[in-house]
């Protein structure tokens, strides 16, 4: 192998070992105050993605985004880029947005995030 060739191998090998890492970080749910989570696109509290705390937090392209601007989108149910979906109407994030055959949500209720958002967790939402 030659030196360029080793060279290349080594730097496409650090490269590729980096990637899983940062892709993980970028999807990230942060906490920046109380009752506020934020992703990188978007930041909700209790009552949904907000505008306001988008800006504050995220800065003024992210809150350009059009999902601020458009009349169809529902920001009282959203999930976050890491894939946990949150739900106003019911006051409970989950580990993902899908239904189950019974036409329940059946993603496993995250008591991480549902605390970080909404507070407490009663047992009748567990």
């Amino acid at each position: 192998m030659t030196k360029s060739n080793l060279s290349f191998s080594l730097a496409l090998l650090l490269t590729v070992g980096v990637m899983p890492a940062h892709a993980k970080d970028q999807a990230t749910i942060q906490s920046p105050a109380s009752g506020v989570l934020c992703d990188r696109y978007v930041c909700a509290n209790d009552k949904g993605i907000s505008h306001e705390l988008t800006e504050q937090y995220l800065g003024k392209k992210a809150a350009a985004a059009e999902v601020f601007t458009s009349s169809n989108v529902d920001l009282t149910e959203f999930t976050f880029a890491n894939g946990i979906f949150c739900d106003v109407k019911e006051r409970l994030c989950r580990e993902d947005r899908y239904y189950g055959a019974n036409g329940q949500r059946s993603g496993a209720v995250s008591k991480k995030y549902t605390t970080a958002l909404f507070g407490e967790v009663t047992d009748a939402k567990r």
